[in-house]
């Protein structure tokens, strides 16, 4: 059992796979200290999630050995980029010996935007006119527990005749295109970033609220589907 105490420089190694973002950062008591991260269209974790690390550590100037926890985005989202996040995370853990610590997505991504009044709905690309979302007041407090839900022209239509509803992430496109109404806020070029993840890790490191690293698996939502692959001719 690990125990967390309050370190003078509590280091912590953030990463971010959940999407096509493949985003690293390292924080210092839950301040931005250093951040890499690529989204070109394509999932290019295995190649790019080490050299990442490598290079945050070396921009901060301080050594694995040095960090003091771990921390992952648990999910949802990408099977592919979860299982590739967390596989990385859990080998960290073990290696340096330090604990494991998990952050919701979608809690993540709805701390990238701030607002005064509102709704919060951050929301996941989950392929066809599905998607994952939940539901944060102005506070990034969850409202509503996290969905994996098909999206059509009367979705959130509570939430948007009461107030403001601001939308984003990757799947937020999908709504734009079907939710056409005056309170209806479609905020672009979001996405879950390992940014966001400094000061929500520190609060749970803080806390000893950290995840069994033999046993943690991410939160896929829904099981992992394959796409057959086109015959070539």
């Amino acid at each position: 059992m690990y125990l967390c105490k309050k370190f003078l420089l509590a280091y912590i190694l953030n990463i971010e796979t959940s999407t096509k973002n493949c985003s690293v950062s390292i924080s210092n008591n839950g301040k931005l200290i250093a951040i890499k991260e690529l989204n070109n269209g394509n999932y290019s974790h295995a190649e790019v999630l080490h050299p990442f690390m490598k290079s945050v550590l070396k921009e901060a100037n301080i050594v694995f050995e040095q960090l003091n926890a771990i921390a992952v985005s648990k999910g949802p989202g990408s099977y592919t980029g979860l299982r590739i996040g967390v596989s990385a995370a859990k080998g960290l853990c073990f290696s340096l010996n330090i604990p494991l610590i998990s952050i919701n997505t979608l809690k993540s991504l709805a701390h990238s935007i701030s607002i005064e009044k509102g709704i919060i709905i951050p929301i996941l690309d989950a392929r066809r006119m599905e998607v994952y979302s939940a539901i944060f007041d102005s506070n990034c407090n969850q409202q509503r527990e996290v969905k994996a839900e098909i999206i059509d022209k009367t979705s959130f239509q509570n939430e948007l005749e009461k107030s403001k509803v601001y939308f984003l992430g990757d799947g937020a496109e999908k709504c734009k295109t079907l939710i056409k109404h005056p309170n209806a806020v479609f905020v672009d070029s979001k996405y879950p970033s390992a940014n966001e993840m400094c000061e929500l890790a520190f609060c749970k490191y803080k806390k000893n609220d950290i995840e069994d690293v033999a046993y943690f698996e991410p939160f896929y939502l829904k099981d992992f589907i394959a796409v057959p692959q086109k015959k070539k001719l």
